[in-house]
């Protein structure tokens, strides 16, 4: 009889990607290598992969910026933020290994001479390969100033055409809609879509990723995902901090385009779409287009717009020195959005992030409907909420009888705390797994360019009314430094339907009963 081989119990054969993996004979360029993002982000990324054998073989990874350094500047400053607290010697062996496969070029981003120069290293690290077949990933942690020269020059200098190209690019993608527009034309005269890979490292969070099987391999969950069981949604951001002498930058752009507009929505756009014909990249990717175009553009009467000021011996927003005095920029926002679909009609989804809150914390929490009443009084909502990070988690609060003798329902908790549950797993950095996702030839967790476009829809108006382009700019209210937001925030969720429990507070594992 035939021996039969049974496929692991979870497996996603529809999950498989349909892109071309880069194995052999690769090269990863890092732009803006000496700046902030990539020594925080990037190498610390490249460097989780290679430690655990996620790189191709035989990969050398080259840095490009202007900075003038040498050799050991440059590893210094590139290997800086990866960690190894217990002084771990595997770990140790690893990074000096990890210095031995990556080299730096320094030239400007707005001439060929200077990209010309860069092509002549990658060729001589080439010359080792023994394809001739090779394979290029350019890494853009550039701001958005020189996206455009930078993939020029790339295209017509640094090209391989004896092999496979791929562009990575940083968030953010234009201010509105029109700048928006403008990036993606100019970008598609050099690289095509399927060469392109646009990052918001939000995709690439364990938690954000684990919705789609939290979705569609569930249903329990599937059952009451839609208008008739849910009230409303927040998906929420907080940081305890403010702009810490980063305000000139962040007045550019402020919250709405720093968070909502792609984090977040990139978030309610998993939470909300349809379950998707397979877990191929464009067809996950139709699915987030789609419900996005349901969505209309915000409307001011659904926005609330807050600054922090100085309090609990902080500083406020405007007495950041690079920061405009008479600045309006919100530093707190939340926004409601509403699908106009079969499925979501008439559930507002709030979206709300600030800094200099009273916590760090990313979290979706979906509320659900009162239970019909009769029977019970004053019981509390059913909630779901998946907390982002930190500490990853998936709690359903639900309602339970108290032991005992006394016939009274409390809330409770059935709890999904990663660090508990999994102790033995390790969860990877955002951008180790996108930058495998891009190495893979996998675009799942990527923005597409039509996403991008109905996404700057409808945020686009509301942006332009808080610039001042569409009549006088609106002042945004004052909260203290380490508050919940503006106190006005309350009445503005609880007008949407959310009903906050007499004790708001998740305490777990154990109830005490002598407190009820």
């Amino acid at each position: 009889m035939a021996s039969m081989t049974r496929t692991r119990s979870g497996t996603v054969p529809s999950m498989e990607t349909s892109g071309q993996q880069f194995r052999d004979n690769t090269l990863i360029v890092v732009f803006g290598a000496s700046g902030d993002l990539a020594k925080k982000k990037t190498y610390p990324a490249l460097f989780g992969l290679y430690r655990n054998g996620y790189l191709p073989k035989d990969v050398h990874i080259v840095g490009y910026a202007r900075t003038k350094m040498d050799q050991e500047e440059y590893l210094t400053r590139t290997t800086s933020y990866i960690k190894n607290p217990n002084d771990d010697p595997e770990v140790a062996v690893k990074i000096e290994e990890f210095k031995k496969i990556s080299s730096y070029v320094s030239g400007n981003y707005d001439d060929s001479p200077s990209f010309q120069n860069l092509a002549r290293h990658m060729e001589a690290i080439e010359k080792s390969y023994k394809s001739s077949e090779i394979n290029r990933l350019f890494y853009l942690a550039l701001p958005p100033s020189v996206f455009v020269p930078v993939a020029k020059h790339i295209k017509e200098c640094c090209y391989a055409t004896n092999g496979s190209n791929r562009i990575i690019i940083e968030k953010p993608f234009g201010k509105d809609l029109e700048s928006c527009r403008l990036l993606l034309s100019s970008l598609k005269q050099s690289w095509k879509e399927e060469e392109t890979y646009r990052i918001d490292h939000y995709l690439g969070k364990e938690m954000v990723k684990n919705l789609l099987v939290l979705r569609f391999a569930n249903v329990a969950m599937g059952a009451a995902w839609d208008k008739h069981s849910i009230s409303n949604v927040q998906i929420s951001f907080k940081e305890p901090f403010g702009t810490e002498g980063r305000g000139g930058y962040f007045d550019e752009f402020g919250i709405i385009r720093d968070i909502l507009q792609n984090h977040l929505l990139q978030v309610l756009s998993i939470l909300t779409m349809e379950r998707p014909v397979s877990f191929a990249s464009e067809d996950i990717r139709d699915e987030k287009v789609k419900v996005l175009r349901a969505i209309p553009p915000i409307a001011r009467e659904d926005v609330l717009l807050g600054q922090y000021v100085g309090a609990n011996g902080k500083p406020g927003y405007l007495d950041d020195d690079t920061v405009p005095k008479d600045s309006v920029c919100p530093t707190f926002a939340a926004t409601t959005l509403r699908i106009n679909n079969e499925r979501w009609e008439g559930v507002p989804f709030i979206l709300k992030a600030g800094k200099a809150l009273n916590e760090a914390k990313v979290e979706i929490r979906m509320q659900f409907k009162d239970v019909t009443q009769g029977i019970f009084k004053d019981i509390s909502r059913n909630e779901l909420v998946i907390r982002i990070q930190p500490s990853e988690a998936v709690y359903l609060k639900l309602n339970a009888k108290t032991p005992g003798f006394a016939f009274r329902a409390i809330p409770t908790e059935m709890d999904l705390t990663y660090k508990r549950r999994f102790t033995d797993s390790k969860i990877p950095e955002a951008y180790e797994a996108l930058i495998l996702d891009a190495i893979q030839g996998d675009h799942s967790n990527f923005v597409r360019d039509d996403e991008l476009d109905v996404a700057w829809k409808i945020f686009t108006p509301i942006l332009h009314w808080i610039e001042g382009k569409e009549g006088p700019r609106p002042k945004p209210l004052p909260y203290p430094y380490g508050s919940r937001g503006p106190k006005e925030l309350d009445n503005f969720i609880g007008k949407l339907g959310y009903k906050r429990a007499a004790k708001e507070e998740y305490s777990w594992p154990t109830t005490n009963l002598s407190n009820l």
